[in-house]
């Protein structure tokens, strides 16, 4: 996702990174490119990349990628 992000950033997109606060603080994460919000729970998380996205884009992770696809309105679930 970091790849991703620093390039569309440096292409003029606006950037922003959504994750949940135990995450953020367990170093878990890297840089971050562009504005980071922390929300509380992942429930939170997928809410909030729903009303602030104009698209997604899935890239290969774990079950909690997954989750996020099948819980977004893509039609998928």
């Amino acid at each position: 996702m970091g790849c991703v992000s620093i390039v569309a950033h440096v292409g003029g997109s606006q950037i922003l990174g959504i994750i949940p606060t135990a995450l953020a603080e367990g170093n878990f994460i890297g840089k971050t490119i562009g504005e980071e919000l922390r929300v509380p729970t992942m429930q939170d998380r997928i809410s909030k990349m729903l009303d602030n996205s104009d698209a997604f884009i899935a890239l290969p992770g774990g079950i909690g990628t997954l989750e996020e696809i099948f819980k977004s309105p893509l039609g998928l679930n």
